[in-house]
C-alpha cells in the first residue's frame, strides 16, 4: 500500500511540474524560451501532425517568427559575420522580431505587410504561428493577428522542433524583405 501511495504522489508532483502555465491575459514580454500555455483564446492550438496536416491542404499560410539574431555593433574590420541559418517549415515566410511583447510601430507595420502578404490581404484567410519548442515568441505574434482582425489563426506551440521530430521536412529560409 506505501508503494502505491509513493508512486501516485511521484506520478502527481512530476504532472504538476510538467502543466503548462495559464494563459496570460497580456503579451509576454520577458523570458520568451519558457513553457508556453496550453491554450490561446481566439486560436485553435495544433501539435505537428495537425500542422502538417494543414501544411499538406495548402490553404493556410506558415508563418515563422523566429527571431533573427542581430549583427554586433562594433565588429574588428575584417571579421567575417555569418548568420546562424535557419531551416523552417517549406513555404512558410519568416517574418523575424514579430513576436516581442512590445514592438516599435516599423516592426508593427514589417508584421502587417507580411500577413498582408501571405494572406493575400484577407484576414479571414488561415495563417499558422509558430517558431521553436516552448517559444512565447508565436504566441505573442498570433495574440497580435487575432487583436488584429485575423479570423481563422492556428499555432503551433511546439513549433520547427516538433515539426522535426515527427520527421517532416525543413528547408532554409531567408527573412522576408519587403521594398
Amino acid at each position: 500500500m506505501r508503494a502505491g501511495a509513493l508512486a501516485a504522489l511521484v506520478l502527481c508532483l512530476s504532472g504538476a511540474a510538467w502543466a503548462a502555465p495559464d494563459e496570460p491575459s497580456d503579451y509576454r514580454m520577458d523570458e520568451y524560451r519558457a513553457p508556453v500555455p496550453a491554450t490561446l483564446e481566439g486560436a485553435t492550438v495544433v501539435g505537428p501532425e495537425d500542422a502538417h496536416a494543414l501544411w499538406e491542404r495548402g490553404d493556410v499560410a506558415f508563418v515563422d517568427v523566429l527571431p533573427r539574431a542581430p549583427k554586433p555593433e562594433g565588429l574588428p574590420e575584417g571579421t567575417i559575420w555569418r548568420e546562424k541559418p535557419r531551416n523552417s517549415i517549406p513555404g512558410a515566410m519568416w517574418l523575424p522580431n514579430v513576436g516581442y511583447g512590445a514592438i516599435a510601430e516599423e516592426t508593427a507595420d514589417y508584421f502587417r505587410a507580411g500577413l498582408d502578404v501571405v494572406t493575400e490581404g484577407d484576414p479571414d484567410h488561415a495563417v499558422l504561428f509558430f517558431c521553436l519548442e516552448n517559444c512565447w515568441m508565436s504566441w505573442n505574434a498570433a495574440k497580435r493577428a487575432l487583436e488584429w482582425g485575423y479570423s481563422e489563426v492556428y499555432w503551433l506551440p511546439e513549433g520547427t522542433d516538433g515539426w522535426a521530430l515527427w520527421d517532416y521536412p525543413l528547408e532554409p529560409v531567408a527573412p522576408q524583405e519587403f521594398n
